[in-house]
């Protein structure tokens, strides 16, 4: 079968190795892949939110089967648009995926549907949210409504940046049209925990629950970014936390869902808090997350596109998801000076003996040289029986990998192993 994967980063390097161990795949596309993806996908030059590109492109190939990884894409309807030109999908459609792509809309959802999540209000006017943070509890979180390539989300430690954070959003546009509307909510405390799960649209199967290291600086200090590495599983994320979660949240969302007649089917990833009073949502993505992904395919023991099929025919029930003993540790390479200004252009080493993945997301091809093109370069992950041993081999091996300007995190795990 032909497969195209639609995407660039580090989460769609990660996809598309773990497919092509398929045997059913005959050849493989990524769009528009980036300078790493080269070597296990034929790189085609139509961007990720190019749905009539896409959607040519399929036709032209006949391509059987798409994966539509990106949230923009996803939010926008590339799946709806493919499945009218005959292209089978993994990815929920349009008025699915607003489940990220509005986080009003998912807020809402909860508050209906019973799912447990931080208290909040929303707003579609400046004057009144400024209001309303006069006597709000302090600290709190403003989000932006839609996507805001993961940086819409202000935890506000005082009054006045709780009020700059609004007038930023819904005043001055830093997140464009994003910000026209926000969420105020309640600042929760507790273990963060990701879960990925696929599901189509009845049967919920999770993948490895799963630990993320946001701010760019070690000890958690520095700016947010798009994540600077992660380590599977969870320790926090404990059996009856799990049932919990799929009694809680996981069914009933799948149910609220259907109940609004937005079927989701896909992979849907939980952001979740294990709070004093439980674990509750702080937000859903709906695809798989970036570097989640870098952590939890490996970890995938069954044929992720047997499982992917399974989505998308509503047998998943009737399928084996699979995980592996063991654990695994992805740490991000970066350039130095990200999320901020940085120089890119420096040739990437990646030595051939490497015991460790190596999953390219800011990188080009420049002369037949792999060189640095963004801010997150790359993540290498290993896996390993225990989590110290899989931490102490992706480090042993991100230190093997090499390019001018790099800067990594040294302390990805620790929280889990302090936990463990």
């Amino acid at each position: 079968m032909k497969v195209m994967v639609i995407g660039s980063g580090g989460r769609e390097h990660t996809i598309i190795k773990a497919l092509k161990k398929s045997p059913e795949i005959t050849a493989l596309y990524a769009l528009p892949g980036n300078g790493g993806i080269a070597a296990d996908a034929v790189c085609v030059n139509v961007g990720a939110k190019d749905i009539e590109g896409a959607v040519r492109f399929a036709r032209e190939e006949k391509i059987d089967y798409a994966v539509v990884a990106p949230d923009d894409p996803l939010v926008l309807g590339m799946v709806d648009a493919l499945e009218a030109a005959g292209v089978a999908c993994f990815g929920p459609r349009k008025n699915a995926a607003i489940i990220e792509g509005s986080k009003v809309f998912s807020k809402n959802l909860m508050k209906k549907y019973g799912i447990p999540t931080a208290a909040y209000e929303t707003f579609s006017r400046l004057e009144d949210a400024l209001a309303y943070l006069e006597t709000a509890k302090i600290p709190t979180v403003v989000k932006a409504d839609g996507l805001a390539l993961g940086k819409g989300v202000i935890i506000a430690e005082t009054r006045e940046e709780a009020r700059q954070a609004v007038i930023s959003m819904m005043q001055d546009k830093r997140f464009g049209e994003s910000g026209s509307s926000v969420v105020i909510e309640e600042f929760l405390t507790g273990p963060e925990v990701s879960v990925l799960a696929f599901t189509d649209g009845s049967c919920v199967r999770p993948m490895v629950s799963s630990m993320d290291h946001k701010r760019a600086l070690d000890g958690d200090q520095g700016l947010n970014t798009g994540g600077m590495g992660t380590v599977a599983p969870n320790p926090y994320y404990t059996p009856e936390i799990a049932e919990t979660c799929m009694r809680t949240i996981f069914l009933p969302t799948i149910a609220a869902m259907n109940t609004e007649g937005r079927t989701f089917k896909g992979c849907l990833y939980f952001g979740l808090m294990i709070t004093p009073d439980g674990p509750k949502v702080i937000e859903y993505n709906c695809r798989f997350g970036d570097p989640e992904t870098q952590v939890v395919l490996p970890l995938l023991k069954s044929d992720l596109f047997t499982v992917m099929r399974a989505v998308t025919n509503g047998t998943l029930a009737e399928t084996d998801v699979e995980i592996a003993d063991g654990c695994a540790c992805c740490v991000v390479k970066a350039s130095d000076g990200y999320p901020q200004s940085y120089e890119t252009g420096f040739e990437i080493t990646i030595p051939e003996d490497l015991d460790a993945e190596v999953f390219v997301a800011g990188a080009k091809l420049d002369g037949g040289k792999l060189v640095t093109s963004g801010g997150r370069v790359l993540g290498v992950t290993a896996t390993a029986p225990t989590l110290r041993e899989a931490i102490d081999r992706a480090y042993a091996n991100a230190d093997r990998v090499t390019f001018a300007n790099a800067y990594c995190r040294r302390d990805i795990g620790q929280r889990a192993l302090q936990a463990e």
